[in-house]
């Protein structure tokens, strides 16, 4: 029987975007340690595989104005996760950081920091940023095109494997009597001028203990299945219709023997966010609740920037305008393909439509009780859907408490997930093998 994986994607708040005005969580402490200890420490009660956080490098903003319905974005992850990481001894821990406004020496060192502080637990979820604001916070006028983001992204981490694998496993000798504490010549530097990159140098720490840290990715075009082939291990995805989650996965698989890779080592997680209840009944009233909750133009902000259309001057309550949309000539992603499919097929307001990319960000979600989950749950991941989920709580804590409390020991008694750790590294979860100390390594 195929056994699942299982991350938490933490967030201030919860997932769904009203998530923070419900009245068990306490607004103003969705910045504080105790706010991202408690999530870990419920993953790790849960033996869940990771904890994944998000980065957003650019305020929400709607023509200028910073939004002020919604909640906070997540605040620097590698921060939070190095924090937790003191409070948690098995939980593997998935950071977000940006190739395209970072340099790579900086990202190598501290995602080797992050795995040597945590006994081997971290991850790096690469993403290329897809906020066009983002780029007015780092001295840029526009931000870099998809196509040279990407072959931005190869570079760098090529660069970051590079650095990670210049220290051989036996570099340190620690020899106290000769006063020699590593052997320089196990250190191995590089000298790389590449496209966008010039690194000369090698890393101020040895090998990490996972030999690179878990890569992530989470691209759904054209171009990030490609990467995601070249360099991923585990993939976040969003989908929410099974077949084009099936299309999904068997394309980054298919993709994966010509850049030389095994399609068996990857694991495809979809983001889930499930609203439950003791009855069918109390999970579609909560749901009812949270959407009352919601303020509507956070909705109809939230559909405007995903689809890059304005549709602040369309009626709400008409139709979603996807001809037009579609007239645009957008750069549409999966997701909103999706979403308009849908919409022009169940006939979807505006509102609609804001109302369900608020709600879970267009993951897939799921409403009803703990045993008709785990019914879902399996049967994606029977189906090739995926290999797991990475969950996402409504609101936090309770939501995340209850999945913990209430699914998982039904998969567990299913026998779909484990009962215990049996490795102590992020990629002993997974069933990932340490990568070879000179997989990554360019020429000196």
């Amino acid at each position: 029987m195929t056994m699942m994986h299982l991350g938490v994607f933490t967030y201030p708040g919860g997932h769904h975007i009203a998530g923070w005005r419900h009245g068990s969580v306490m607004p103003r402490e969705i910045l504080g340690y105790d706010y991202y200890r408690g999530t870990a420490q419920a993953a790790e009660r849960g033996k869940f595989d990771l904890v994944f956080v998000g980065d957003m490098l650019a305020a929400r903003e709607k023509d200028g104005r910073v939004i002020a319905q919604g909640a906070l974005n997540n605040i620097d992850s590698i921060s939070i996760l190095s924090a937790v990481a003191g409070a948690t001894e098995r939980v593997g821990l998935v950071a977000t950081l940006s190739t395209t406004y970072n340099e790579p020496f900086a990202i190598a060192e501290r995602f080797a920091t992050l795995d040597h502080l945590s006994g081997g637990r971290a991850g790096w979820n690469i993403i290329t940023t897809a906020n066009d604001d983002a780029a007015l916070n780092f001295s840029r006028k526009s931000h870099m095109e998809k196509t040279m983001r990407y072959q931005r992204a190869r570079e760098f981490v090529d660069i970051c494997k590079s650095l990670w694998d210049g220290w051989q496993d036996d570099a340190i000798v620690a020899d106290r009597a000769a006063g020699t504490f590593f052997d320089p010549a196990r250190v191995h530097g590089i000298d790389h001028r590449g496209q966008f990159f010039s690194v000369k140098g090698a890393l101020e720490q040895p090998r990490p203990p996972q030999g690179w840290p878990v890569m992530v990715q989470a691209g759904g075009s054209p171009a990030g299945l490609e990467f995601a082939a070249m360099v991923a291990e585990v993939i976040f995805a969003a989908q929410s219709d099974r077949q084009q989650a099936i299309k999904f996965r068997a394309a980054v698989k298919q993709r994966m023997p010509g850049h030389g890779r095994d399609p068996a080592l990857l694991k495809v997680l979809l983001g889930l966010l499930p609203i439950l209840g003791s009855t069918e009944k109390e999970a579609l009233e909560k749901e009812k609740m949270l959407n009352e909750l919601l303020h509507p133009a956070v909705g109809i902000w939230m559909l405007s920037e995903q689809m890059g259309f304005r549709l602040y001057d369309y009626p709400q309550e008409g139709p979603l305008p996807t001809a037009d949309i579609r007239a645009s000539g957008g750069a549409f992603t999966p997701r909103v393909e999706h979403l308009m499919e849908r919409a022009d097929r169940e006939k979807l307001s505006i509102r609609d439509c804001g109302v369900l990319v608020a709600a879970s960000r267009s993951h897939g979600s799921f409403v009803g009780t703990p045993e008709a989950l785990v019914d879902h749950m399996k049967l994606w991941v029977d189906e090739g859907a995926c290999d797991g989920f990475n969950i996402m709580p409504a609101w936090f804590h309770d939501e995340m408490d209850l999945f913990v409390d209430q699914v998982v020991p039904i998969l567990q008694r299913r026998g779909l997930f484990r009962r215990e750790y049996e490795g102590a590294m992020l990629r002993d979860h997974l069933g990932l093998p340490i990568p070879a100390a000179s997989a990554g390594r360019l020429a000196a």
